[in-house]
């Protein structure tokens, strides 16, 4: 049976390191301890004296000066695993893990998953051909030596990179290393460790390099592992959930997401609110549980960015200036149906279609595939539909010959009215407000990705209030904007009720109207 020995890199929170010690080796798994050299000895002689009494827990016997983006915190996770390997010759497995991280499984299930699962886990990726480095220095982190903390002596540290610059002060990557790049939270087999700390011995040359290089912990242990073990008992992944935000900060979990850290394909996450004081009762009571079944789903990092982006309305890109000046025309007609229901408003404008000669689009800034002609490449993805918007509808104006256009919209395309209203061209909106079931509502998560076929109900239960709230805020927002000539088509309503918005949005007359709002089928689900 798989016996993990847990790294544990940490820095503040004594009585929380214990407790994490403490919870973590009840189940016969080991915990090795490096506590940051810099944090108050005080703390550090508090967890020592409270864990002297466990056998599975032993101490890193160098305490380090840490400091993000040097050596030292590769230093320190070396000495907490040499100290792992030396005291627990019985653990199968050594998992790197922070004093914010905390189990989402339980022990009985990870054990069994790592026992089935016999390779290693942990991102690995090519470091100058894959995109793992969004932003800021890449390649100069490896050629250029970097002796001073960013953070800390910041002058220094760039001073230094300049001037090697200027004095052309490159070197090379060790000829046999592949440099690779990935999260430094990883769960490494016995024999994979040995090998590594071997290498470590022997390789002196790799040392050196590796010392001087800027956030070796995202670098040294991926390139090693990569070195050392073939590519089929490597999984390019790491088992602790993590996500990070739009600034580049890592999300930090609170009593609410229980649900939702359970059902990540995950065995751990990080970081957990030091406040969460109920989240992580449950969780450790969780980790020492048996025969608990995990519904996996995954949802996690799309309902992360669904909610925060709750927070962002309105907020987009600078236009490009031929967006802002270009206009579709002053005797042009843009016809929007605005729907959250795709399918009502599909219907509506097949009708629209058979009884009209109006061109007609549909959702064709939200779904790739709607059928468009070739216009030069400007057509072929979404970023490019909605970056060069205007100049698209110019070209679908000349294409179909006619001064008038009818396009579909969601209405979270806020930012898309705003700009066709601010246009030359003569602009009418037709809002579809439809009803919405729980059922409706669910099936809608699950199509853009909030929810999985396996989402707990306990999940959906949460999450529905919130789509539900959303697509309210939508129509609300529409309708603050104060939108000129805007008329509504509701469900509710009688066909009676939805000619005259009809006719008089589409300039039809009434019996035509009438028969494009008496379809049946219009608003079935």
């Amino acid at each position: 049976m798989a016996r993990i020995a847990f790294i544990l890199l940490c820095h503040k929170d004594p009585e929380g390191i214990v407790q994490q010690a403490e919870r973590l080796t009840a189940a016969g798994d080991y915990m090795s301890i490096h506590f940051d050299a810099r944090a108050k000895k005080a703390d550090y002689q508090l967890i020592r004296r409270a864990l002297a009494g466990n056998p599975n827990v032993t101490f890193a016997e160098r305490r380090i000066k840490c400091g993000w983006g040097e050596w030292s915190l590769v230093d320190a996770t070396l000495a907490a695993t040499e100290a792992a390997v030396a005291a627990f010759p019985k653990a199968t497995h050594f998992y790197m893990l922070s004093g914010d991280c905390m189990s989402i499984k339980s022990a009985e299930f990870a054990h069994e998953f790592l026992e089935a699962n016999d390779r290693d886990f942990i991102e690995s990726f090519d470091f100058l051909s894959s995109d793992w480095i969004k932003t800021g220095m890449k390649e100069d982190r490896l050629i250029y030596r970097h002796f001073f903390n960013e953070r800390g002596r910041k002058w220094w540290f760039y001073t230094s990179y300049e001037i090697q610059k200027r004095l052309g002060l490159t070197r090379q990557v060790p000829a046999d290393i592949q440099v690779m790049i990935g999260s430094q939270w990883w769960c490494l087999r016995r024999r994979t460790v040995e090998m590594v700390l071997e290498f470590c011995a022997r390789r002196r040359d790799v040392m050196r390099f590796f010392r001087t290089t800027w956030i070796p912990d995202e670098t040294f242990f991926q390139t090693l592992v990569r070195h050392l073990v073939p590519d089929a008992e490597i999984e390019t992944r790491t088992l602790t959930f993590l996500m990070f935000s739009d600034y580049g900060m890592p999300v930090t979990f609170y009593n609410d997401h229980y649900d939702l850290l359970l059902s990540q394909d995950y065995l751990f996450a990080r970081k957990i609110s030091v406040d969460a004081a109920e989240l992580k009762a449950r969780l450790g009571d969780l980790w020492a549980s048996e025969a608990v079944r995990f519904p996996i789903s995954n949802e996690g990092r799309s309902l992360y960015g669904f909610i925060t982006g709750r927070g962002r309305i309105g907020r987009r890109f600078a236009p490009r200036f031929w967006e802002t000046e270009a206009s579709l025309g002053r005797e042009r007609e843009l016809l929007l149906v605005v729907c959250k229901k795709w399918h009502v408003a599909k219907r509506l404008v097949d009708r629209v279609r058979q009884l009209t000669d109006i061109p007609a689009i549909e959702y064709m800034f939200n779904e790739e595939a709607t059928p468009l002609p070739d216009l030069g490449g400007i057509q072929t993805t979404l970023e490019k539909r909605t970056r060069h918007r205007r100049a698209l509808l110019r070209m679908l104006f000349d294409y179909h010959n006619s001064d008038r256009l009818l396009v579909c919209l969601d209405p979270a395309a806020i930012d898309l009215l705003q700009d066709f209203y601010a246009d030359r061209c003569t602009t009418r909106t037709l809002e579809i407000e439809c009803e919405f079931t729980d059922d409706y509502l669910l099936g809608h998560a699950r199509r853009v990705g909030l929810a999985g076929e396996r989402t707990p109900p306990e999940v959906l239960a949460r999450l529905l209030p919130t789509i539900r709230y959303d697509v309210r805020f939508e129509s609300d927002r529409l309708r603050d904007a104060n939108f000129a000539n805007l008329t509504r088509l509701r469900q509710s309503a009688s066909v009676e009720d939805n000619t005259a918005p009809l006719a008089r949005f589409l300039s039809l007359p009434p019996e035509t109207a009438r028969e494009i709002a008496a379809t049946h089928y219009l608003f079935t689900d």
